[in-house]
């Protein structure tokens, strides 16, 4: 039965619920796509880039998100309300996940804790018995929970929201994390005062966990693609001749 719901879902549900509109992204594809839509006002709810598909304005930058998990620590965050974008809607097979496939009976993982080859996620993890982040030293389930895999979880085993990546980031990349706290390192929208209402932008969004290579350098995540700046020579010569 639940095979044969997986297989539904996969075949019948995804491809529609990708086709309903053309997507854009935020900060990097795969990874915070969005479709486009009108407000009640009318005007559209985000402008896409022609050249990368990158959301260059959002008429409302706090849809669909919700308030950032509670931090041990005191940070920018704490001075306002301060938001994150769900994640569950990025993942298109998550309503099953755990459920049909990951219901916590499945073989036991090595004594040693060695990456094994995967029949799933490939389009992910393209090699897993060659994994780039930590350069080998780790593999899925050092952050992915055992059981619950809709959850990531910490060095300890403790469950952690897959809204919350920080947590989890920052147990390794302390100082990265320490930059984000004091709104120093990654993005946010929404108003000016220190007080007021954000949108803070979560590792993931803008980082890929599964592909941590720069090309020749491989010291560290990949950044993301600015976009493209520059008019079109016809706006260049016709501001030129004013």
């Amino acid at each position: 039965m639940n095979a044969f719901f997986v297989l539904f879902f996969i075949f019948l549900i995804v491809p529609f619920s990708l086709n309903a509109n053309a997507l854009c992204f935020e900060s990097r594809e795969r990874a915070s796509k969005i479709s486009p839509s009108t407000t009640e006002d009318g005007e559209p709810s985000v402008k896409c880039s022609d050249d990368t598909g990158a959301v260059l304005w959002s008429a409302d930058p706090y849809y669909k998100t919700v308030p950032m998990a509670p931090r041990k620590v005191e940070g920018d965050y704490s001075r306002g309300e301060a938001l994150v974008k769900t994640r569950e809607d990025q993942m298109v097979l998550y309503p099953v996940c755990g459920v049909s496939c990951h219901n916590g009976i499945f073989p036991p993982p090595k004594a040693d804790n060695t990456p094994r080859s995967l029949m799933m996620h490939r389009d992910v993890v393209s090699d897993p018995l060659n994994m780039k982040h930590g350069k080998g030293a780790i593999w899925c389930l050092d952050c992915h929970h055992q059981k619950d895999r809709k959850s990531l979880t910490d060095n300890y085993g403790n469950i952690i929201h897959i809204n919350d990546s920080p947590t989890l980031c920052g147990s390794c990349h302390g100082k990265a994390l320490a930059d984000w706290r004091d709104g120093l390192h990654g993005k946010r929208t929404g108003e000016w005062a220190s007080d007021g209402k954000k949108r803070w932008f979560t590792c993931t969004e803008c980082h890929n966990p599964h592909n941590v290579e720069q090309g020749a350098n491989q010291s560290g995540f990949a950044p993301l693609k600015p976009e493209p700046v520059g008019l079109p020579i016809n706006s260049t010569e016709s501001t030129r001749s004013e």
